[in-house]
């Protein structure tokens, strides 16, 4: 317990200079957005670097918390069983008490009456007079034996309950301050990790805005958001083994495609294969109530969005739902009928009952004006009219193509929060390893799964990187953790820079670093990733080379990612793996 209270001590001495943050405001300049993002993760690495000392004490802390813990437990059970021996033992004593009574008169009787006298008077012989004196002789030590026995068994028998009282008495003292040192680490700990989380809410919430200069690279790989699309998979494909001419190279592959709220498309496909009906696989992606029936008017304009441009086409629902390109006519009907139910409740819910019109493209809908037919016919039907409701409100039933073995809620993507989404594992069974993952996943046979996304034209359109590429993008995180200042000219070097000052080439950055005492990388030797399976998250990304071994966060690596790689390269999702080959 020393021990702890000397680590709380340090640890609050540590936090009288970590908690005095300075106020924050929203800078217009991109500037001073990365100097603040700058200011935060310096106080947030110097609050881990704080901590990370006193890690392993706090968990041999913990861990001898525990074991007292179960000391006290196996105490604990202990004291039942001595309290019941104790309570058997005076039950069993009320016999004995009675005996003792008994022998203690009869003794009495023996060695104070005449019977003495009457031995020797009716004795015939000096050896019979021998033989009864020595026979009453030795009953008398029984008898003297026989009290002794029970009077030390009732004397010890009461000492063992004033133990038994003593030992509790201190158990329950240890326990209350076993509760009071374990709540005070509980605090220390959770206090840390409490700072530590606004910082790095602080810094996401700062970096949203950075994100807008990877939006136009990101908008450019044309990602298919839509199982209809025969639009290509991945840009160096695994499967086929696309060689863009050198060796080694590396990857990052991300699963899945943007905007995975909803209903997954493949996912849907998957679970219809695997006999669900529709009602199951539309409560696999969102929380609702019931279905009931609409039957507004659905208006479809021309523009990206709703309520503008000019309207292309005017008609019932139903007729609308027709109409809808957002999946493959050949698939099964229960998946057919789920993206029905769930086009026509996007629709009722994002028009507003139809107060507003709806584009025709993947910015809403699928749409052309002409209708489908088949088997998609059969499915808008079959459910005609139905829409999913929670709380007596159509639920705006977002969807896309591939989740890649996760549905998402709304808020953990960064949108509004909803009821009516949920975070959930998509597959067959626990997903508890990127092998579990790619086996069991409902979406795993999508084209989409896995993919890296962007390519070069001087590798064969892929997006394999070579060693000392790899080396200069965490170059580039180290600049710039090591100095925020720098950031506005790391950006890739084969376009122009959003901020228009000089980008720095990779012998730059290198020479950057070695002024500020870091020693830089020049080849990547191998490289891992550390996964919340539970959520879908890559959460570390660890680098070896020949400057050693560097670990990021998964989010950390992914920015500066997007932001030097070479060409339109993009890891586009939470949850990434790298391949190297």
């Amino acid at each position: 317990m020393k021990q702890l209270l000397v680590f709380l001590i340090t640890f609050l001495l540590l936090g009288s200079g970590l908690l005095a943050i300075t106020h924050l405001t929203h800078a217009d300049e991109l500037d001073d957005i990365t100097k603040q993002i700058g200011d935060l993760t310096d106080q947030l690495n110097k609050s881990v670097a704080a901590t990370t000392p006193l890690e392993s004490q706090m968990t041999d802390m913990q861990n001898q918390i525990a074991t007292i813990k179960n000391e006290v437990a196996n105490i604990e059970a202990d004291i039942i069983v001595k309290k019941k021996q104790i309570d058997d033992g005076y039950a069993d004593m009320e016999t004995k008490q009675k005996l003792l009574n008994a022998t203690v008169r009869e003794f009495y009787i023996q060695n104070y009456s005449n019977s003495s006298l009457a031995t020797l008077l009716s004795a015939k012989s000096a050896d019979e007079l021998t033989l009864n004196l020595a026979y009453q002789q030795a009953q008398a030590n029984q008898d003297k034996t026989l009290i002794t026995n029970l009077a030390l068994s009732i004397t010890d028998l009461q000492q063992k309950k004033i133990d038994l009282e003593n030992e509790e008495t201190r158990l329950a003292a240890a326990k209350t301050d076993l509760d009071q040192q374990s709540a005070k680490l509980d605090t220390v700990i959770q206090g840390a990790k409490a700072y530590q989380s606004t910082l790095s809410n602080q810094i996401a919430q700062l970096s949203a805005k950075q994100q807008q200069l990877l939006a136009q690279k990101l908008a450019s790989l044309n990602i298919p958001l839509y199982a209809y699309s025969t639009q290509g998979g991945c840009s160096s494909d695994l499967t086929n083994g696309k060689d863009p001419g050198f060796s080694p190279r590396f990857g990052l592959f991300t699963y899945g495609v943007p905007n995975r709220v909803g209903l997954n498309q493949y996912g849907a496909l998957g679970r219809a294969n695997a006999g669900q009906n529709s009602d199951t696989i539309l409560r696999a992606y969102y929380n609702f109530d019931s279905y009931q029936n609409s039957s507004i008017t659905i208006n479809v304009n021309d523009s990206n969005g709703f309520n503008s441009g000019n309207i292309i086409w005017s008609g019932s629902l139903d007729d609308y739902v027709r109409r809808i390109y957002e999946v493959p006519d050949g698939w099964p009907i229960e998946a057919l009928k789920a993206q029905a139910i769930a086009a026509r409740s996007y629709a009722v819910a994002a028009t507003n009952n139809g107060a507003m019109s709806i584009c025709a493209n993947q910015n809403c809908q699928v749409f052309q004006t002409n209708p489908k037919g088949g088997n998609w016919d059969s499915a808008v039907t079959q459910t005609a009219g139905q829409v999913m409701v929670q709380g007596g409100q159509v639920v705006k039933a977002w969807f896309s193509s591939t989740h890649g073995g996760y549905v998402h809620s709304s808020a953990s993507i960064g949108w509004d929060s909803t009821s009516f989404t949920k975070d959930a594992q998509d597959s067959s069974s626990a997903i508890n390893s990127f092998s579990d993952l790619n086996n069991n996943a409902y979406d795993k046979d999508s084209p989409w799964f896995y993919c890296d996304w962007g390519g070069r034209s001087d590798y064969a359109n892929t997006a394999w990187l070579k060693p000392e590429e790899l080396a200069d993008i965490v170059n580039v995180i180290l600049l710039a953790k090591a100095d925020s200042g720098t950031q506005n000219h790391l950006a890739q070097t084969d376009k122009s820079n959003p901020d228009g000052v000089d980008t720095w080439d990779s012998g730059r950055v290198k020479q950057e670093l070695k002024n500020r005492g870091v020693t830089p990388f020049n080849s990547i030797s191998s490289a891992s990733v550390n996964a919340d399976f539970g959520s879908g998250v890559t959460t570390t990304i660890t680098f070896n080379g020949d400057a050693g071994t560097q670990t990021f966060s998964g989010s950390d690596f992914k920015n500066y990612f997007n932001l030097r790689a070479p060409s339109n390269i993009n890891i586009v999702g939470p949850l990434y793996n790298v391949e190297q080959r």
